[in-house]
Parts: C-alpha cells; sequence; structure tokens
C-alpha cells in the first residue's frame, strides 16, 4: 500500500507512504488516495481527515518523476485519463466533505503542494518548503494553479508558477497558503488540538459550509480544470517536458528549445 490510513476518535490520519521517493505520487498511490478520501467522505464515523507524509525528508514531492518518464509512449487518450485522475484526486481532496487539515514537514512541491494547501487548514514547520516547481522541468502547472489562484489571486500565483521557486513555511502563511507556523516537535499536539476542536463542531454545519463555500466557486473551477486537464495532457508530448525530465533524472541541466 501507499498510503496508510488510521483513526482515532473520529480522526481520520491518511499518511502518504512513499518515504523512499520523498512521497512522490504515482498513479496507484492517487487511486488509493481518491479511495481513501471517498470512504472518509461516506463514513459518519469519520468527522475530521489529517493528510501527512512518511519519513523525515517530505510532505510529498509531487509527481514521481521516474514514473512519468515513463508515459513518453503513451496515447493522447491515455495522457488525458492520467490529468482526469490527478483533477479528481485534487477536487476530492477540495470539496471533501469533512474539514481537512495538512501536517507538513520536508517538501511540499508541485501536486504536493497543492495537495498540501487546498486542505482547510495547513499547518507546517518553520523547515517546511513549499514550491509549484513545473517550469522547472518543461511541465505546465496546469491543474494545481486554479486552486492556488482561488487563494492567493492571479497576481501572486504568476509569480509562484512562472518562477517555480521554493518558499518557506513563513512566507506561505504571509501568502495565505500555511494556516499556522508550528515547531516539529509541537506539530503532532498541534494537529491533535485542532482536530479536537473540530470534532467538537456540529458536522452538518461544516458540511453544509463547506458544500456552500464550493459553490460559490463551482462554475469558475468547472471550466478552469477543464482547460488545466487539457494543458496537463498536451503538455506530457512537448519535446521540453521530455527534456525536463530526463534532465531531472540524470542530474544535468536541461536543453531547451527555443519558443516559437
Amino acid at each position: 500500500m501507499t498510503i496508510l490510513v488510521s483513526e482515532v476518535g473520529g480522526v481520520r490520519t491518511i499518511v502518504l507512504n512513499r518515504p523512499e521517493r520523498k512521497n512522490a505520487l504515482t498513479p496507484e498511490m492517487q487511486e488509493e488516495l481518491i479511495g481513501a478520501l471517498e470512504a472518509a467522505a461516506s463514513d459518519p464515523s469519520c468527522r475530521v481527515v489529517v493528510l501527512a507524509g512518511a519519513g523525515n525528508d517530505a510532505f510529498c514531492s509531487g509527481l514521481d518523476l521516474a514514473a512519468l518518464q515513463g508515459m513518453n509512449d503513451k496515447t493522447e487518450a491515455e495522457h488525458t485519463a492520467d490529468a482526469a485522475r490527478i483533477s479528481k484526486m485534487f477536487r476530492t481532496m477540495y470539496e471533501l466533505p469533512k474539514p481537512t487539515i495538512a501536517a507538513v514537514h520536508g517538501l511540499a512541491l508541485a501536486g504536493g503542494a497543492g495537495l498540501a494547501t487546498m486542505c482547510d487548514f495547513t499547518l507546517a514547520v518553520p523547515g517546511a518548503k513549499f514550491g509549484y516547481t513545473e517550469a522547472r522541468i518543461g511541465f505546465v502547472p496546469a491543474l494545481v494553479s486554479a486552486y492556488l489562484v482561488l487563494q492567493i489571486g492571479e497576481k501572486r500565483a504568476r509569480d509562484l508558477l512562472l518562477t517555480g521557486r521554493m518558499f518557506s513555511a513563513e512566507e506561505g502563511l504571509r501568502l495565505g497558503l500555511v494556516t499556522e507556523v508550528v515547531e516539529a516537535e509541537e506539530l503532532a499536539g498541534r494537529v491533535v488540538a485542532l482536530a479536537a476542536l473540530l470534532v467538537g463542531n456540529s458536522p452538518e454545519s461544516m458540511r453544509a459550509t463547506k458544500a456552500l463555500l464550493a459553490a460559490q466557486n463551482k462554475a469558475w473551477l468547472d471550466a478552469a480544470l477543464e482547460a488545466s486537464m487539457r494543458a496537463n495532457a498536451e503538455a506530457r508530448g512537448t519535446y521540453d517536458f521530455k527534456e525536463g525530465v530526463a534532465a531531472f533524472l540524470e542530474k544535468r541541466k536541461p536543453v531547451w528549445r527555443r519558443a516559437l
């Protein structure tokens, strides 16, 4: 299993469990995460969902680039299906009817940054590093971009998406992507305290509140994600993407083609 699921007192914890790969997302992990989130949504015993990463290095480093390199020979339909699965994973998290908490340590990059910051609450240790780094490998940060624009506005989103730069938990707090910065030794206790507060609230009220907030953005998000899925699928067939992934895996600088 690429994820681990446990529950105590109505608080269900989902752990991304590929620490040897910095919890990078494979298609298998994406499917398992979708299933775990859907199970949490439908189970009345689950009141709060906590998302965390195994190991000491990362919350989630984004899509597994080794797996992406294996997609070079896929058809357009297969690329579209891959993009649709990733979109479903993000939207299932975003629209989950239960409160969600991300406990972030280490790296949260690309799709990992998306998962961490689209939770209702994002608690991060001072040493956590975030980044929407797709431009560095010739990919398009398509699916995460829609949620990022909703959260911090287009101008700030352009900065993070076009530069691909890393930013600290403290900057994430200033931007509104991080809820609290918590010392590493206090993170687990703070997650427990916040989850207990949420468990004490009306589950129906919180469900209705989350549904209301999601409905306010539904029409815009539907259109944005449709365009994003196309961009995600199309990017996988480009020279820059293939070169960027190869360069990353070979630990060298990519050689980009000049834009037409």
